[in-house]
C-alpha cells in the first residue's frame, strides 16, 4: 500500500524539519521543501536512515510558478498529497513610522501570498479526491498584536483568515483547514529575534532570550517538536473533526 503524502514548506530546519521528521515516522512519505537544497537534502537523508521516504524539493513559495512546479514534482514522485502543512515563514522588526515598504512586501509575499499559492496548488485536488489535511504554521501573532512587527503580524492574522475562509469550504469535501499558533519558539527564528533586539538595545542575549520565553504560558521557549506534535494530530484520523480552528501551543 503507497504511502500518505506530506508536503511540508520551510522543512530545512526549526519547526518545518521536525514535522517532516514526525510525519516520516507517523509512515508518510513527505517532499521536505524549502528554498536551499542542502538543509533540505539533510532532513531528507535523516528521514531515509530511519526507514522513511523523503525527498528534497527546492522553492520559494512567493513565487507562484516555483510553487506549482514543485507540486508537480511532489506528487510526480510520491503521488497525490494528503497533507499540506504551510510552515515557510520569514520575521523581521522595524517600527510602523520607519518600516520600509519592501519589508512589507517581502513579509506578505512569502507568510501569506506564498500560504495562498500553495493552498491553490493542491486544494483543489483534495476537493477532488474527498480527503486532505491542511495545516498552516501560523503564531501567537496571528491573535494579538505585538510592537515593531506591524507586517509579521497582519501577514500571519491573515492567515488565520484564510484558514477560517477556506475551511468553511472544504467541510462538505471532506478537508480539513487548520492553524496552528505557537507562541515564542526554541528555533533559529527566534534567535534572530533576539539579535536584533541585542543590536538594538544593547541588553545582554540572555536577558533577551528570558524575556521572549517569559512570554509564553509556560515561561519557557516552546520546542518545535512540541509544535510537530499536534500538527500530526491534526493530520491522523483523530483530527478528522478538527477544521477551521487556531490552536494555540
Amino acid at each position: 500500500m503507497a504511502r500518505p503524502v506530506a508536503f511540508i514548506t520551510g522543512a530545512g530546519r526549526g519547526v518545518g524539519r521536525a514535522i517532516a521528521v514526525r510525519l516520516a515516522r507517523d509512515g508518510y512519505a513527505v517532499a521536505v521543501v524549502g528554498r536551499s537544497f542542502a538543509p533540505l537534502s539533510k532532513v531528507s537523508i535523516e528521514i531515509a536512515a530511519g526507514g522513511g521516504t523523503a525527498h528534497p524539493v527546492v522553492c520559494d513559495v512567493a513565487a507562484r510558478g516555483d510553487v506549482q512546479h514543485a507540486v508537480r514534482e511532489a506528487e510526480r514522485l510520491m503521488g497525490p498529497v494528503d497533507v499540506l502543512v504551510n510552515n515557510a515563514g520569514i520575521a523581521e522588526s522595524a517600527p510602523f513610522a520607519t518600516m520600509d515598504d519592501e519589508l512589507w512586501e517581502r513579509t506578505l509575499a512569502v507568510n501569506l501570498t506564498g500560504t495562498f499559492h500553495c493552498m491553490r496548488a493542491i486544494v483543489p485536488g483534495m476537493f477532488e479526491r474527498r480527503r486532505g489535511r491542511v495545516i498552516n504554521i501560523a503564531s501567537a501573532a496571528a491573535k494579538v498584536g505585538f510592537a515593531y512587527t506591524a507586517a509579521y503580524v497582519a501577514s500571519k492574522h491573515g492567515v488565520l483568515g484564510l484558514t477560517r475562509a477556506v475551511a468553511i469550504e472544504a467541510e462538505p469535501r471532506g478537508v480539513t483547514v487548520n492553524a496552528v499558533c505557537p507562541g515564542w519558539l526554541n528555533t533559529g527564528m527566534t534567535e534572530q529575534s533576539v539579535d536584533r533586539i541585542v543590536a538594538t538595545t544593547g541588553r545582554h542575549p540572555e536577558d533577551v532570550r528570558a524575556t521572549l520565553a517569559k512570554m509564553n504560558p509556560q515561561g519557557r521557549l516552546i520546542e518545535p517538536e512540541e509544535v510537530a506534535d499536534v500538527a500530526a494530530f491534526l493530520a491522523s484520523r483523530e483530527g478528522a473533526r478538527v477544521n477551521g480552528q487556531a490552536i494555540d501551543v
